[in-house]
């Protein structure tokens, strides 16, 4: 026998000597128990409908009429009263059967409530968190059209879908930026941004914008920064370079408006009458019933009819100011004579009452009785920091400067009603 013949006969015999070895191992191994499913079950789903009670709901869903108190009791400071319609609950029953042995349903973004059936008909329940993760993302770019129009394009639908962008982006124009930036003319092709913001996915696959954290933009030649920082009252607030406050005493525009029709001018051509004459306020054209805001604080002088100028409302604030909102279609609920109202408060909607030609908001900014340019008044400074806040606020400022250089954002979880902390309810 050659030497290669020997050494291919013992290659045979230990590989037939392993797979015996294996065999006899394979023959010791425990073997697990059979899985018998001895129930099945089925799940539906139902949701409450408008104006219905959730009784109403359970009853026609199989939880007998004897058991729907017990249901409501099982939750502790459960009240069916205060359910919004549209709410989605699951319902599970045991294949064959008609009265389900599990209900679900999420309350709100951070709470499912899930009712479990005893065999003796009674109830119980238990309340679980949602676990929220918070991850901050950061968007760069120079503006193509518009800003809005260029961050819809930036953020893929990926790490923020549409509505969630559409959030973002009202914060940055409204909250953030919106009283001393005009989103609608103060940008050129080129401006160029920077921003920080917060994106919130929890544990049952849902993504929500949280807030902006830190956003630098350029307009005509001019930066604007701001930085998150919470409010005296805990809430949150945006503050530029120097810790002074973004919130001005006016927002510049009453409206989320399509266009300005016609602007402050000595001489114009009324679209009604055909007579040239001078027009004291800015024309916000919108969509007929659209909300419109209170540019300040202050308290309602008038709320009616008012010639030309239609169904107006006129207020009066601090600093000897007065606003006006014309061609209203109709009052917000509560709006009269003598009543206080808050910045950013309906006041009523859009309409073409008085001389109009279409639906838009005819706004007036006065100053001691002097009519002014709404959209050059000096909308008045925002409140610095105090003192006791400024190593605070240097801090903070450092940290979010690194932020919009690129540093790598920092990450962290939280669970059930923490999330609320990332939000301005």
């Amino acid at each position: 026998m050659t030497r290669e013949h020997a050494l291919a006969l013992a290659g045979a015999v230990s590989v037939f000597g392993l797979s015996v070895w294996l065999l006899g191992w394979s023959r010791r191994l425990p073997v697990a128990p059979e899985i018998v499913v001895d129930r099945a079950f089925e799940a539906r789903v139902d949701t409450l409908r408008a104006n219905e009670v959730l009784g109403t709901l359970l009853a026609r869903r199989g939880v007998p009429p004897a058991e729907l108190t017990a249901v409501v009791r099982a939750v502790p400071g459960f009240n069916p009263r205060r359910l919004r319609s549209g709410l989605v609950f699951e319902f599970e029953y045991p294949l064959g059967e008609s009265t389900p042995v599990l209900i679900s349903s999420r309350l709100d973004p951070q709470r499912v409530a899930r009712w479990r059936r005893r065999p003796d008909a009674q109830w119980w329940s238990d309340i679980e968190p949602v676990a929220w993760e918070i991850r901050q993302f950061r968007v760069t770019g120079a503006v193509s059209g518009s800003l809005y129009q260029t961050l819809h394009h930036a953020i893929d639908d990926s790490i923020l879908p549409r509505p969630e962008r559409d959030r973002l982006i009202a914060e940055l124009a409204d909250d953030v930026f919106g009283w001393e930036i005009d989103f609608s003319y103060d940008f050129y092709e080129g401006d160029e941004f920077r921003i920080v913001y917060e994106r919130l996915t929890s544990s049952l696959g849902d993504v929500r914008y949280g807030r902006l954290v830190v956003a630098e933009v350029e307009t005509r030649d001019s930066a604007h920064r701001a930085y998150l920082l919470a409010d005296e009252q805990g809430r949150n607030a945006w503050f530029d370079e120097r810790g002074v406050s973004l919130r001005r005493a006016f927002t510049r525009n009453p409206v989320a408006f399509l266009r300005i029709s016609s602007r402050y001018t000595s001489r114009r051509r009324h679209p009604v009458l055909g007579t040239w004459r001078a027009h004291r306020g800015t024309d916000y054209a919108a969509r007929h019933g659209t909300e419109i805001y209170a540019t300040g604080d202050g308290m309602v002088r008038t709320a009616a009819r008012n010639g030309g100028y239609g169904l107006m409302v006129a207020i009066r604030h601090p600093r000897g100011i007065e606003t006006r909102y014309a061609h209203l279609s109709r009052l917000a609920s509560g709006i009269a004579p003598g009543v206080r109202v808050r910045q950013k408060q309906v006041i009523g909607y859009v309409g073409a009452s008085g001389l109009a030609n279409g639906p838009h908001v005819h706004y007036e900014f006065l100053k001691n009785g002097t009519h002014q340019n709404p959209l050059r008044a000096d909308l008045g400074d925002g409140s610095p920091l105090p003192d006791a806040r400024r190593v605070e606020f240097a801090d903070t400022r450092a940290r979010y400067d690194r932020l919009l250089e690129g540093v790598s954002p920092e990450r962290l979880a939280i669970r059930g009603d923490e999330g609320r902390e990332t939000r301005d309810e």
